[in-house]
Order: structure tokens, then C-alpha cells, then sequence
């Protein structure tokens, strides 16, 4: 069963697209569903390959429609690079969504195309051949609603790399190294193989009170990463930016890291004692588990996007060999946060680095199957 909307409300809606996804996606499939004649968030997802079986990529993408519980309708708005010239493109994708939905038993508001040269509605049977210009639906950005410059994939760009601050990160890392060497003994790990003493013997080096200071703060890693928080992200001390990279290029801390900036410092603290209860055999709470999974409590997004942040910087100022551990924090923190674009992203350039990087093959899975986060389906 359809809605058809008349085309001045359709050019409106299309308009509105870009701010409900913060920016303005590309060779896309967008699905905005409704309850009540209210939307209730959107989903993008990438278009489908020319082999994929186009049934079963609308069944996929409806299911995930079909998750919310309060959804009973949905409007479809395909963004292409094709022309308009021959006809509404991805007329056969939108025909197996029509399908797919009604199985599902959502009503379908609208089924759009917006394309190189036109745009038009699939159920609009006055649409001109060619489709109507896309100078209608330049209409003016809601202020509450800032859209990002670029499309979908443009905002996982890492900030430029200050090549000063990395040399004083990576100086710093090498301090750290040896200060955790000093009051752990041999266990501690160089965080570059190769680069770690300089040269130096051991007996002569000389280690900086700025670095056992930074490796103190392990003794209270919850308190550390709760500060992380506070930090401006721009300006972290280089220390401070070295300790964060050496823990999350450790998997339990990152772990620990992870929950607790889904929640707070309580959960930090129990995700803590569990790695170490875990380490001396006992079970692992299964409420932490499920965070890492995308299942239970709902994280705070707002401190997934200043964590988010936090490590976007961390990772274009690590050194190459401790990268991968920041950049799979970035991939999963944007995967929490519903941006599975990014995540991919973020866990492709770390098993660049680290082929088999165990986070970042997990949620590069997890984006392959269209799993998001059971959250994701909930409102708040």
C-alpha cells in the first residue's frame, strides 16, 4: 500500500534528507522510516552492486526497518550518479523495496531518485521524462540541523597529521616506554621495536619525571580515561596523548576504555576489575560483553562523540605501529554511534597497518553483514 506525495512536498522532504543524516549522501540508498506521519531517524546504506540479488538486498534493508517497533511507514530516496535522461534511475531497486515493504506490512510514503541531472517521484505519474530539475530541491538547511561538507565517507577523514606534535607524541611514547620498564620490569613492551632506547644502554638512560608521572596514572587508568574526556582534543599534552595511545593499543584496557565511555566511570571500574578477574579464569559479566556487541544498556552519545574525537586526533599523531589500536577505538565508537561508514573506514586503515588487528576485524564483520547495534533500533 502507498502514499503518494505531490512533488512540492516531495522537493521539501528531499531537502530535509541531508539534515536528518548530517550530511549529503552520494550513490546511496536512504530510508526514512515514519510513526504516525512522524520520522523517527533515517538509515543509508550504500547502493548495490550490479550482481547482487536485489530481492534480497530490499528484504535486508527493510528488516532493518522492520526492527523498529514503533515504524509503519517508510519513504525511499535513492542518490545516484546516473541520469534521469532514460527514466527514474534504480526503478528495479525501488520496485523490489516496494515489494520487500509491503511483506512487511509498512506503508511506502514515497520512493524517490535523485540523480545526476533530475529528480523525480517513482509514484508520481505526471513526473516529466528526464525528471524535474534539481534547482527545486535547493531549499534552505534547517538551522538546528548543520550538515557537514562532503558525503557520507567524508567526515571519517582523520585531522591533518601536525608533525611536530607527533614527533613530541612519539618522544613521549618512547619516555613512557621506559618508565613503565622501570616500575614493571622487563614486561613492559618498546612501543616501536627498533626505536624504544635510542641507543642508549640501559643503565644510562635517564628517565623523565614527566613519564613516571604519566605512568602513575595507570595506578587510577578509570580516573585517566574519565579525564580523556575533558581534554581538548586539539591540544592534549603529548604525555597525555601517549598514555591513551599505549592503552588502547593494549586490548583489555582499550576494552575497559570503550565501556566505560559508553557509560561512566562506575561501569569503568567494573570493567576493569572483570579484565582482571577474566585474566585469573572467572567469567566475564555478560552486561559488559554485550556492550562490545551492540546489545544492553544504550550508551551516552554524547560522550561516544567527545571520545570519538578524542581518538580521531590520537590517530593521526600515533606512530604507525601503535595506530591500529586507536584507530579500531574510532571504528567502533562510530559504529555505536550508528555510522557504519566510518567504521568501516577507520578498521580498514588499521588492518592496513595490522592485517589481522582483532577489533578492527570485527566490526569490518560486523559492517559486512549490516549489523548495527540492537540501540540503534530503540529510542531513547
Amino acid at each position: 500500500m502507498t502514499t503518494i506525495v505531490k512533488a512540492a512536498d516531495a522537493a521539501h522532504f528531499l531537502s530535509l534528507v541531508p539534515a536528518m543524516l548530517g550530511f549529503a549522501p552520494t550513490r546511496s540508498l536512504v530510508l526514512v522510516p515514519f510513526d504516525r506521519g512522524r520520522s523517527i531517524g533515517a538509515m543509508r546504506m550504500d547502493l548495490p552492486r550490479a550482481e547482487v540479488d536485489l530481492d534480497a538486498f530490499a528484504a535486508t534493508c527493510l528488516g532493518m526497518v522492520c526492527r523498529l517497533p514503533d515504524a509503519d511507514a517508510v519513504a525511499v530516496a535513492v542518490y545516484t550518479d546516473a541520469s534521469c535522461r532514460d527514466g527514474l534511475p534504480h526503478a528495479d531497486l525501488v520496485a523490489s523495496l516496494g515489494r520487500s515493504a509491503d511483506a512487511c506490512g509498512l506503508r511506502v510514503t514515497d520512493a524517490l531518485s535523485v540523480g545526476a541531472d533530475g529528480w523525480g517521484s517513482h509514484l508520481d505519474a505526471d513526473c516529466p521524462p528526464g525528471g524535474r530539475p534539481l534547482a527545486a530541491l535547493q531549499l534552505p538547511t534547517p538551522a538546528a540541523a548543520p550538515i557537514a561538507p562532503g558525503d557520507q565517507a567524508s567526515g571519517a577523514t582523520l585531522p591533518p597529521r601536525d608533525s611536530a606534535r607527533a614527533d613530541a607524541v612519539a618522544a613521549a611514547l618512547r619516555g613512557l616506554y621506559w618508565a613503565v620498564r622501570t616500575l614493571c620490569g622487563d614486561r613492559a613492551e618498546p612501543p616501536d621495536p627498533g626505536e624504544a632506547d635510542g641507543g642508549v644502554a640501559d643503565g644510562d638512560r635517564r628517565i623523565d619525571p614527566a613519564a613516571l608521572a604519566a605512568a602513575c596514572r595507570l595506578d587510577d587508568v578509570v580516573q585517566f580515561f574519565e579525564q580523556a574526556l575533558e581534554a581538548d582534543a586539539a591540544t592534549v599534552p603529548p604525555y597525555d596523548a601517549a598514555l591513551l595511545v599505549w592503552c588502547l593499543a593494549r586490548p583489555a584496557l582499550r576494552d575497559v576504555a570503550l565501556v566505560q565511555w559508553s557509560a561512566d566511570a562506575a561501569r569503568g571500574e567494573r570493567a576493569l576489575e572483570a579484565q582482571r578477574r577474566w585474566e585469573d579464569g572467572a567469567e566475564y559479566p555478560v552486561d559488559l560483553a554485550m556492550t562490545m556487541w551492540g546489545e544492553g544498556q544504550r550508551p551516552d552519545p554524547q560522550r561516544l562523540s567527545r571520545a570519538l574525537e578524542v581518538t580521531r586526533v590520537l590517530a593521526a599523531l600515533a606512530p604507525t605501529p601503535l595506530r591500529p589500536g586507536v584507530l579500531a577505538a574510532c571504528a567502533w565508537l562510530s559504529w555505536a554511534l550508528g555510522r557504519s561508514t566510518h567504521a568501516e573506514r577507520y578498521a580498514q586503515l588499521a588492518t592496513d597497518i595490522e592485517p589481522e588487528h582483532g577489533l578492527s576485524e570485527i566490526v569490518l564483520s560486523f559492517v559486512a553483514a549490516g549489523h548495527l547495534p540492537d540501540w540503534a533500533f530503540r529510542r531513547a
